[in-house]
């Protein structure tokens, strides 16, 4: 079983990224997937979760309106889509499937400078 998360990166105030995370190993389609983010020196947050047929999102009030999830069956992929970045948004990005068991990624730096 793998989660490899992609797409991190350094970007200033105000801009975008997508990340993506592609699974393998296990049945994608039977799994809730969701992003979770741990800053440095605080605890891991989760910050945007779907449905195994993408049919329902929800999302932390901190990113609502701002980032968008959403996941590609065919390709084993969810995609974590962030705009308006903050200073705050910094922190490690995971990915986390959830279903009969749940895996997590390793994980992808995001930093966000002013």
């Amino acid at each position: 079983v793998q989660l490899v998360e992609s797409g991190g990166g350094l970007v200033q105030v105000g801009g975008s990224l997508r990340l993506s995370c592609a699974a393998s190993g296990f049945t994608f389609s039977d799994y809730a997937m969701s992003w979770h983010r741990q800053a440095p020196g605080k605890e891991r947050e989760l910050v945007a979760s779907i449905s195994r047929i993408g049919s329902s999102t929800a999302y932390a009030d901190s990113v609502r309106g701002r980032f968008t999830i959403s996941r590609a069956n065919t390709k084993n992929t969810i995609y974590l889509d962030m705009n308006s970045l903050k200073v705050e948004d910094t922190a490690v990005y995971y990915c986390k499937a959830i279903g009969e068991y749940v895996y997590w990624g390793q994980g992808t730096q995001v930093t966000v400078s002013s």
